[in-house]
This record gives structure tokens, C-alpha cells and sequence, in this order.
């Protein structure tokens, strides 16, 4: 089953290869993996999505827990969350006709945030799935380039907040 981990951990030098490291050294895979800044400059967030059954992800929780850079650990797909994506796909203006563009707009919620004439670039965010049915929307000889972020998720409501939370 798919996962995605929310990790905390201090902003110190190696922190990330530590957390990459534990899931190369136990064999879990990582499908996608993104790293930023909070709004505490001295912590930043990994959002993992790997795979595995409840006890294998408890094993990663515990296992990430035992690192001393990590500050929480949060298994978003434990209770209601929010997930977003985003593609930037680099098109051929030559091999790519109004109508796709119109539908990438319309029906994916797209917007063209470069046109140098030959190219065009469009920009797509949501959850995965809106980001595949996209990118098979477009034919293949019109993609000149096309780069993907990893996933980004946040608890719903007031869940799982760790970082300066006051009440509201």
C-alpha cells in the first residue's frame, strides 16, 4: 500500500543522506522524495512516498524516529490529507494544436508560464493521478521535455501540527 511519510528533522548538514540512507540500508523503496524549508528555518520537511504493509511502514516510523536529526515522524495516510504534484511540461508549438492546450487549461487546470515561439511551457498541479491523465492528453511527439516535483502533502485541519502551533 502507498505511503506518504511526513518527516521533520533539524536542518544540519547530512540530515537528508541519513534518511536516505535508512531506506537504502533496510531495502524499503522511495517513489518520490521531496525536500524544503518550514517555517522554521532551523527544521525543514522530507515527504516520502514509499510502499509496504501497516507493519513494515510502523518499522520505518520507528526506525526514522531512532535518528537523531528526525523531530516527527507523520504517516499522512493515516487520517485526512491533502497531496499536490506539479509537471511542467516543455512542448513542441509546431507538434501541439490550440484544442490541447485549451483542454491541458480547461480540464487540468493548466497555465502557460513561458511561450518563446517554438516551445511552450505549461505548468500542472494537483494530486497524481489529474497529473498522468494530463501528460496522456498530450501527444507524445509534442513533448519536448517534461519535469515532475515529488509528491507534497499537509494534514487536514489541525492535524499533525508540530512547528510554533498556537491555538487558533
Amino acid at each position: 500500500m502507498r505511503h506518504i511519510i511526513s518527516i521533520l528533522l533539524e536542518n544540519e548538514a547530512g540530515a537528508l543522506s541519513r534518511v536516505s540512507g535508512l531506506f537504502s540500508a533496510r531495502g524499503y523503496n522511495i517513489e518520490s522524495l521531496t525536500v524544503a524549508p518550514t517555517n522554521d528555518a532551523a527544521v525543514s520537511r522530507i515527504t516520502v512516498v514509499t510502499g509496504g504493509s501497516d507493519d513494515v511502514i510502523e518499522q520505518i516510523e520507528k526506525q526514522l524516529n531512532k535518528l537523531v536529526d528526525v523531530v516527527q515522524v507523520i504517516d499522512l495516510t493515516a487520517d485526512a490529507h491533502i497531496e499536490r504534484e506539479m509537471v511542467l511540461l516543455k512542448l513542441r508549438s509546431s507538434k501541439i494544436s490550440q484544442s490541447v492546450l485549451n483542454d491541458l487549461a480547461e480540464s487540468y487546470g493548466g497555465r502557460v508560464v513561458d511561450d518563446s515561439g517554438d516551445l511552450v511551457v505549461v505548468e500542472i498541479s494537483g494530486v497524481g493521478e489529474k497529473l498522468d491523465r494530463a501528460i496522456q492528453s498530450v501527444p507524445d511527439e509534442a513533448i519536448h521535455e517534461l519535469v515532475r516535483s515529488g509528491v507534497l502533502g499537509i494534514a487536514r485541519g489541525g492535524g499533525n501540527v508540530a512547528l510554533n502551533s498556537e491555538p487558533a
